[in-house]
């Protein structure tokens, strides 16, 4: 396995490669969600390329750019292990030039990114699409693949690869769960062991509205209502209902319906993010 700093040697490494190559781009601080993309990505492809970089421009002012964990070589490690060919690692510099606040960025629709994670996070779906974008032609990778967990995420590059005609398949990958059924994430460091247990109420709320849903429950503010009482311990910043397809809210919930959450626990402050398929 080789890991690469640089863009000029990227390419050239690239430009050797025979076969397929699948793409897993990450913000590092991999964890065993990262490696079940990564376990795909590997039985699917000839060649795996994991990124890892903390993309600067998906942060906002006041966010977790500075504190976002940093642990390359245990990362590296972890990839070596799962048989990746390449760990491209670059600097800020390397990535955007001197200058990231004058870069030529792609914009999703409004329709799709004013609202939920987009609505809290302005010019962060605008940071993501960007370098997504810029990994997929440096890498010439046949599938790139990405979990489900961020969802508004995940139908936003797949919306973005069909608008720009870019040749690459996306792979959508299910959430992974710890054993108390939290979704696995890079910032769940940063929780204490307070915030944790509050924490776990996103979680219950999301597979309480499922039971509620197979009950014949379908009426979006009652499963809200029931949803808040569960996480009364939080800060909760969305509880929304979509249609998986065209990611519109929905007031009644039918076979396409996501119901997605995001709360702050209010300890150390941190956001998670969760979802179901209802």
């Amino acid at each position: 396995m080789k890991i690469i700093d640089n863009i000029s040697e990227l390419k050239k490494e690239i430009a050797q490669l025979q076969g397929s190559i699948g793409l897993v781009p990450t913000m590092g601080a991999l964890h065993d969600g990262h490696k079940s993309l990564i376990d795909k990505a590997v039985s699917e492809n000839e060649n795996v390329v994991v990124s890892i970089f903390v993309n600067p421009i998906q942060f906002g002012a006041n966010e977790d750019l500075d504190k976002y964990p940093r642990q390359l070589e245990l990362d590296s490690k972890l990839c070596e292990n799962a048989g990746v060919k390449i760990v491209f690692a670059p600097k800020v510099s390397e990535m955007y030039g001197e200058n990231k606040n004058n870069l030529t960025l792609i914009c999703p629709p409004y329709g799709v990114v004013d609202k939920l994670c987009g609505k809290s996070r302005p010019g962060h779906f605008d940071g993501v699409c960007s370098v997504v974008a810029k990994l997929f032609n440096l890498t010439k990778a046949n599938k790139a693949y990405f979990g489900q967990k961020d969802a508004q995420q995940l139908f936003i590059i797949q919306k973005m690869v069909r608008d720009l005609n870019f040749d690459i398949e996306i792979v959508p990958c299910p959430i992974v769960r710890e054993a108390d059924n939290l979704a696995l994430s890079s910032r769940n460091q940063y929780l204490t062991p307070s915030d944790r247990k509050d924490g776990l109420s996103i979680s219950k709320a999301l597979f309480n509205a499922k039971e509620m849903v197979e009950r014949g429950i379908k009426q979006t503010r009652v499963i809200i209502d029931n949803s808040l009482k569960i996480m009364e311990e939080l800060d909760v910043e969305y509880i929304e209902f979509v249609d998986k397809n065209t990611f519109e809210f929905q007031e009644e919930i039918d076979e396409n319906t996501i119901m997605l959450i995001a709360a702050r626990v209010k300890e150390s402050n941190t956001r998670l993010i969760d979802n179901i398929n209802l």
